[in-house]
């Protein structure tokens, strides 16, 4: 049996530091101070590097036959295969864990990984996911077709912002909730607390992508989402140059929870396993089993690792999270209420309007801006589009959001090209709408940018 191949008996932890101030302790501290300093991994592994180093090792060495035995068997931490677990990776997780208020992170090779893994941990053949219908559009490709090659059945919650509307849907056999915080790309707002309310209810766990507001816009898990995940190739990175994604996982979802009928819901997580020895993940490590199988018997096995120096350019990146944030939602908000008043423009959603059908919610979760991204529609439809986008210098016409620089794309013929045009109706893409992902410009050389697209649209 080697590392490679086989999924270890044991369950080999990565090294946590003996200096590691526990999550509890470092939420004293602002959020700011934390995205520098939370999980610094001041033990013997780092030997005391003021910056995470870049470990590029496949493999680690045991010292001993029985250390790499105690490894093996979970009763000894350290690291074994980087595919499992790395120093940077490790330094990484510890860190987006504490920002989001969770009890164990993961991370992965991108943001659309951090969702397959998030669910492929919680869903089999025959299960049923309800998910938003405002959603990324590779979220929803991968749930209506890649999941459905394994049995997994989906519906689509149009109406996001009514509790009743999820609770319509909900089947014997939902397993989980999936739902964007901010959506892309209206910027509509999730209720989080309303729809976790739902998943609760019928005893499922509420998955939250989210990407766009970031932690330090909103905390998913303390309005009672049970995992997050984010594309850290966004804002979390900030600067366009690593792809990356996370799971985080919070505290008190009841993992062994049985249905009216008395099966277990997550059978993967609470019953005999002969890869563990007849015990189970929940045995094994109760509240963090749906995060140890999550690493081990799904991000292990199909392999989505994220490379340790993607790992360090997302920490740099982090570690600048709220200022940057700060600017991005600054100028966002001011250029959403110069072009919703502009002759040109038709529509524009984001979620700091009045105008916006999230602006209430906005108000109660996103005290700290509603974010960067904002879908602008043009009266002259997709002719004006094309022209607008031709006729802009500062905003980057590219598919990809949430970099220091300003990006545009026009949905309908790029992101959401595949879908109908009721269902693009209903996203509010229209031929005229624009996507603007707004950077940390001096927001007055983007409103001029803008003015003149305008004016050449």
């Amino acid at each position: 049996m080697t590392a490679q191949t086989a999924t270890p008996r044991s369950l080999p932890r990565p090294t946590q530091p003996a200096l590691l101030p526990p999550v509890a302790r470092e939420a004293r501290y602002g959020f700011t101070t934390q995205q520098v300093h939370a999980g610094a991994d001041t033990g013997p592994v780092g030997h005391g590097d003021r910056v995470a180093p870049i470990h590029v090792s496949a493999g680690f060495r045991f010292e001993d036959p029985d250390t790499a035995a105690a490894r093996f068997s979970g009763e000894a931490d350290g690291f074994v295969y980087s595919r499992i677990a790395n120093p940077t990776t490790a330094a990484l997780e510890r860190r987006l864990a504490a920002l989001e208020g969770g009890a164990d992170a993961l991370v992965v090779g991108s943001g659309q990984a951090a969702i397959t893994t998030a669910l492929l941990g919680l869903l089999q053949s025959g299960d049923h996911l309800l998910a938003s219908d405002h959603l990324y559009e590779g979220s929803r490709g991968l749930f209506s077709e890649n999941f459905a090659r394994f049995g997994i059945e989906v519906d689509f919650v149009e109406d996001h912002a009514d509790p009743a509307a999820w609770r319509r849907l909900l089947r014997p056999t939902t397993r989980a909730l999936f739902a964007e915080s901010l959506s892309n790309p209206r910027n509509e707002v999730l209720d989080v607390a309303a729809v976790a309310g739902v998943a609760h209810a019928h005893g499922v766990p509420l998955v939250v992508d989210n990407t766009l507001a970031t932690p330090y816009l909103l905390r998913p898990l303390e309005h009672g989402a049970d995992v997050v995940v984010h594309s850290a190739s966004k804002f979390l990175s900030g600067h366009g140059t690593a792809l990356g994604g996370v799971v985080v996982v919070g505290r008190g979802f009841d993992w062994g929870a049985h249905d009216d009928g008395g099966a277990p819901r997550f059978p993967q997580l609470s019953e005999p396993s002969a890869v563990l020895g007849g015990r189970s993940w929940a045995d094994l490590h109760g509240e963090r089993c749906y995060a140890e199988h999550a690493r081990h018997h799904v991000a292990a096995r199909f392999g989505p690792v994220l490379s340790p120096f993607n790992a360090f350019l997302v920490q740099q990146g982090v570690e600048t999270l709220s200022l940057r944030m700060a600017q991005h939602c600054r100028s966002a908000a001011l250029l959403a209420a110069w072009l919703e008043r502009h002759p040109a423009v038709e529509r524009v959603d984001h979620a700091s309007l009045a105008s916006s059908p999230s602006h209430q919610r906005a108000r109660r979760y996103l005290p700290r801006g509603s974010g960067a991204v904002l879908a602008v529609t043009l009266r002259g439809g997709a002719p004006a589009a094309r022209r607008f986008i031709g006729a802009l210098e500062l905003f980057s016409h590219m598919t990809h959001l949430g970099d220091v620089r300003s990006l545009v794309v026009h949905p309908a013929s790029t992101t959401h090209a595949h879908r109908t045009e009721a269902e693009r109706e209903r996203a509010g893409v229209h031929p005229g709408t624009v996507r603007l992902s707004v950077g940390i410009e001096d927001v007055e050389d983007l409103q001029a940018d803008l003015r003149r697209a305008l004016d050449a649209a």
